[in-house]
């Protein structure tokens, strides 16, 4: 494999490079998405209890220690408990706007490394062919079938590796892409709900 890789000269160093840079974002997504999972109707329970006896600061420490996206968008809110129902949502859809951004880091890198990748393959090939066709065009009556061939699967191997990082990049992107959607669904509820449980406490 490594030999492969050297045969494919520097754009393929580069597209291995770029399949190490889309793994980290993988991993680094994945566990992001899992670290900040919630049990958002325990959650929205203990702060409407919390509520319903007045304990605003103690609503408030609990949304700061549970340090997840949910918690810190309904804190907004909570900091304008007594509110006009207006300036609440607008606290709560300022702090949506902080949070949003964090839970879509590094997608759209994803997706162009995705696009990229297969291209960066091709260019790779083109180069490649061209580089072959330069050797028959020196060797125009002493061309070997066999030196032909081998330029033309080493010229290809760009492609394969191209299109090895792209493939699995775009399942990737696109399974991330739905969990951060599904996030962002069950953030848009609970916020309702809040919304809904501050409105009675008035």
């Amino acid at each position: 494999m490594f030999s492969l890789i050297q045969k494919a000269g520097p754009i393929g160093w580069l597209i291995i490079s770029l399949s190490i840079f889309s793994l980290t974002i993988m991993v680094e997504r994945l566990i992001y998405l899992r670290r900040i999972r919630i049990d958002s109707d325990k959650f929205l329970a203990e702060l409407s209890s919390m509520l319903r006896r007045s304990q605003i600061e103690k609503a408030i420490t609990t949304c700061e220690l549970t340090e997840k996206p949910l918690a810190n968008i309904l804190k907004a809110g909570i900091l304008k408990f007594g509110a006009k129902k207006e300036e609440i949502k607008e606290a709560i859809e300022e702090a949506g706007t902080q949070e949003v951004p964090l839970l879509e880091k590094g997608l759209g890198v994803l997706a162009t490394i995705a696009h990229i990748s297969p291209l960066l393959g091709l260019l790779g090939t083109v180069i490649g062919m061209i580089s072959t066709f330069q050797v028959i065009q020196q060797k125009v009556y002493t061309v070997n079938p066999a030196d032909l061939a081998q330029g033309i699967w080493v010229a290809l191997i760009t492609t394969a590796l191209g299109l090895s990082v792209a493939i699995p990049t775009y399942v990737a992107y696109n399974y991330l892409v739905g969990r951060v959607n599904s996030f962002l669904f069950q953030i848009e509820r609970d916020v309702n709900n809040f919304l809904e449980i501050l409105n009675k406490k008035k």
